[in-house]
């Protein structure tokens, strides 16, 4: 068994479609069926189905999933430490982040990284807030950004800046003259949402319950996985969205949306980290920069 042949079935595992993990760690689709093949063959043991185009894991290769992705933690947790012995000017930082901070608010702080320490090869893989705190769980992540709220006894969360949470309209929805709402008009519109367990969607449910109004009373007219395809819709609709202040602040500013008269408390923009495990000199830094482009 390899490294190589260990990275690639997570990749498989992940993408659950060989063409796109293929992509994913810029390998070949033969190339990766065939790792797949070989590892299987060897060991005499099924680690996926093959369901139509997709594929999809055996018990045996759930099993072996949680031992690979451990074993893969390891390797980088020693070149890491090699590279922090060399003090930062090579290595790998693995950053996990949520859909709305990684697309509006950390690239620059990315790019601050990039200038100040060339030599670490940087990934960031984009999730909502339950996927990214999964991945620093199990140390597939070196440091995580999140919004909303995470209860996780084995992660540090340290807030770094705050995000407001808006109800938006298309222009000719009955909310878009900006008139005040109350509790029992959101049942009256259909609505955008993003999908469970994203952070956007999980910090508007904990504020209507606080408001004593019932999330399911909700008529979610459809579920999208990004905030992009939720402004779209809303755009193009009847409904209304719930979104970061931050997504849709161009798209306001330009009349393609409205805000509507309801106010929602702001949520926070929080870094994430193992209590248990080292952080490494990359990590620290990018906590540090982070911390500096939220003031905090």
């Amino acid at each position: 068994m390899t490294f190589e042949q260990l990275s690639i079935f997570v990749a498989v595992a992940e993408c659950e479609h060989l063409t796109q993990a293929a992509a994913a760690i810029g390998l070949t689709p033969s190339a990766v069926s065939s790792a797949i093949k070989t590892l299987e063959g060897f060991y005499g043991v099924a680690l996926f189905d093959r369901v139509g185009r997709r594929i999809e894991l055996t018990q045996e290769g759930r099993v072996f999933l949680g031992e690979a992705r451990a074993v893969l933690a390891r390797v980088r947790a020693a070149e890491q430490m090699l590279a922090d012995m060399g003090g930062l000017m090579r290595g790998t930082l693995s950053v996990h982040a949520s859909q709305t901070i990684a697309s509006y608010w950390l690239p620059p702080v990315l790019m601050r990284f990039h200038r100040d320490y060339p030599g670490v090869a940087l990934t960031l893989s984009i999730g909502n807030t339950r996927s990214v705190a999964s991945a620093v769980l199990q140390g597939t992540a070196d440091i995580g950004f999140v919004e909303g709220a995470i209860d996780e006894p084995a992660l540090s969360v340290s807030k770094l800046t705050d995000d407001d949470i808006l109800i938006v309209t298309g222009p000719d929805h009955p909310w878009a003259d900006g008139r005040r709402l109350e509790g029992s008009d959101l049942a009256t519109s259909g609505w955008v949402m993003r999908e469970p367990g994203s952070g956007t969607r999980s910090a508007f449910e904990a504020a209507l319950a606080g408001l004593d109004v019932d999330p399911a009373a909700l008529h979610v007219v459809l579920e999208l996985p990004s905030n992009e395809a939720v402004l779209s819709a809303v755009r193009a609709g009847p409904c209304a969205a719930v979104v970061s202040g931050i997504a849709a602040e161009t798209q306001l500013r330009e009349g393609l949306l409205r805000k509507a008269g309801f106010d929602l408390p702001s949520r926070q923009f929080s870094v994430l980290r193992h209590k248990e495990r080292r952080i490494t000199i990359a990590a620290a830094m990018l906590e540090r920069l982070s911390r500096d482009a939220a003031g905090a």
